[in-house]
């Protein structure tokens, strides 16, 4: 098979990150890297191309964990409760999903990513639960939260 060295322009999910002088095959660079302008043939005049990429890549990285570094402190002081409708033996319709927990966050002043959020296992009852959120590739938090139900449980 025929392969094509190319610098990414873009990140790309398993292939790399903006600035990357990697090694694909000519046909996916030529029918999809390229017209996507995601990469571009890597080629001497290119060099001082992939110099700026990497260092704008740098910056970002690290304004980026410094913002995951101020959402880490203001996560640590947040309680949350999800209010869910629930039957009248107390058993909820449904499931908390990443999307409330990021709602419920969101009306506490923290925009934090849904994608970003995960659970061990779906929360369908009610009572503490735990969630992980993913805020940089060195940086996570445990959430934990109540789930209570919006009417009285006899």
């Amino acid at each position: 098979m025929a392969t094509t060295e190319i610098l990414l322009l873009k990140h790309v999910q398993s292939l790399g990150a903006e600035g990357d002088r990697i090694r694909v095959k000519a046909g996916y660079a030529r029918n999809f890297l390229f017209p996507n302008e995601i990469a571009v043939p890597m080629t001497k005049a290119n060099k001082k191309q992939m110099e700026a990429l990497q260092k704008a890549r740098a910056m970002r990285e690290k304004l980026n964990l410094e913002q995951s570094q101020a959402l880490l402190e203001k996560l640590s002081s947040v309680s949350l409760a999800i209010v869910v409708k629930t039957g009248d033996n107390g058993k909820m319709f449904g499931a908390v999903t990443a999307k409330e927990i990021s709602s419920g966050l969101e009306q506490k002043g923290l925009e934090i990513d849904r994608k970003k959020i995960h659970f061990a296992s779906p929360v369908k009852e009610i009572g503490r639960h735990r969630a992980l959120i993913k805020l940089h590739d060195t940086i996570t938090f445990d959430l934990y939260f109540d789930v209570v139900s919006e009417n009285p449980i006899n």
